[in-house]
């Protein structure tokens, strides 16, 4: 095990004593010898759909951290619907790493995680996705390393469980209510979000009031919008909302100002999403008390201890916390599991559903999904596994034959 201690020789002159730090040996310190990106794509169980796209399918950019122990760790970048969500894309987080990221970590400490990263942060600018990939594998290499999870690494966990939401978004009423009876049978989700923005107000308000009377008490039902209405939309559609039984609004306008000047208008939640960028944009949010909630995200955020930071901001300003998800494959998941866990406060619980949404596993076993809850891995590391035969066989470019549905 290697700490990163330093040891202090005492330096003694009169009265003043001061101590010089002395770099730990080189030779004992585990170095980063070589970092692989992987593209891997996989089928959706069904259209999912969005104000922004429609994605039948997700592709997983994998990379892994290759360091001289032997060690190798996991880290995933994802996208919604490719660069319809924002300026990243999987493919591009693939170039950036192979190009950029890659010299700036070959021969470093694999040990001194935030140093590692703030020499990224310097001589990279934006790509948080890509950062964020490289962040979770140098911690869940770390992790593995000690013997620890990375819930441990990021200041220890408050829960081993989190509750996990549901996304509704297939487009059509009828198929979202049986796909929510069905959740529910399974008992593995009684909070939905609904995705709209796609149709007109009007009928986005018709098609939640629908599911809401279909569920009663059962379900929980929020919406997101996706940035999708003007402000005019927005107010006419989030009284309608309330009084239809929706709790929670994410995301209605893409302004900050219009999210401030729409909160606590009506009774109902108003959440930020894309509005947060990293523990800039929370704190500009914040000031202006411009949501009741924040949907943090380890990939928005630049990286877990990124996420944390935004986090704290949300819990000085009274603003209370979602654990989001970019549809992020099983090690993304993992990843924010850990993180999510590690916070004070998790109010509205988390959208943690990603890997549920695929047809296919990678994973040599799965993650726990039971009781409306994610169970957060308590393995070194991110506490997972690659199959790595399925990753070969979905692997962008390699040759597939069958597709299995997990029933």
């Amino acid at each position: 095990m290697v700490l990163d201690v330093c040891r202090l020789p005492a330096q003694t002159s009169g009265m003043n004593t001061t101590f010089t730090p002395i770099a730990p040996n080189a030779a004992t310190s585990p170095v980063i010898d070589r970092v692989e990106t992987l593209l891997i794509d996989l089928p959706t169980i069904r259209p999912h759909k969005l104000s922004v796209a429609t994605m039948n399918g997700q592709t997983l950019m994998l990379v892994k951290v290759h360091c001289s122990d032997g060690i190798v760790g996991i880290g995933e970048g994802t996208t919604i619907g490719g660069l319809s969500y924002g300026g990243e894309s999987p493919e591009g987080m693939k170039l950036a790493i192979d190009t950029y990221f890659q010299p700036a970590l070959l021969g470093q400490d694999a040990t001194r995680i935030q140093i590692l990263m703030a020499r990224i942060g310097k001589q990279i600018k934006e790509n948080r996705f890509a950062k964020c990939a490289i962040e979770t594998a140098l911690l869940d290499a770390h992790g593995k390393r000690l013997g620890l999870p990375v819930s441990e690494l990021l200041g220890g966990r408050m829960r081993s469980r989190l509750p996990v939401a549901w996304t509704l978004a297939s487009g059509d009423t009828a198929t979202d209510i049986a796909e929510a009876e069905k959740m529910l049978d399974l008992r593995r989700h009684r909070i939905f979000k609904l995705k709209i923005g796609a149709g007109t107000p009007r009928e986005d308000v018709a098609h939640v009031a629908a599911i809401k009377r279909a569920l009663g008490d059962r379900g929980a039902v929020r919406v997101d919008v996706n940035m999708a209405w003007s402000e005019t939309e927005a107010a006419y559609a989030m009284a309608a909302l309330a009084e239809a039984g929706c709790e929670l609004v994410e995301q209605p306008v893409a302004s900050a100002a219009a999210l401030a000047r729409l909160v606590r208008r009506f009774p109902i939640a108003l959440m930020a999403d894309e509005s947060l960028q990293g523990p800039e944009t929370a704190f500009e949010l914040a000031k202006i008390s411009g949501a009741d909630v924040f949907a943090i995200k380890i990939e928005q955020s630049g990286g877990l201890f990124n996420a944390q930071r935004v986090a704290a901001i949300a819990d000085a300003a009274g603003i209370e916390l979602y654990g989001g998800t970019m549809l992020e494959g099983a090690g993304g998941t993992a990843a924010s599991a850990h993180a999510f866990s590690t916070f004070a406060n998790l109010q509205w619980g988390t959208e943690l559903f990603g890997p549920l949404l695929l047809t296919e596993e990678i994973l040599a076993t799965p993650l726990d999904y039971r009781d409306f809850e994610l169970t957060v891995p308590d393995g070194p590391g991110l506490g997972i596994a690659l199959d790595e035969d399925r990753v070969k066989f979905f692997l962008r470019g390699g040759s597939r034959k069958t597709v299995s549905v997990i029933g």
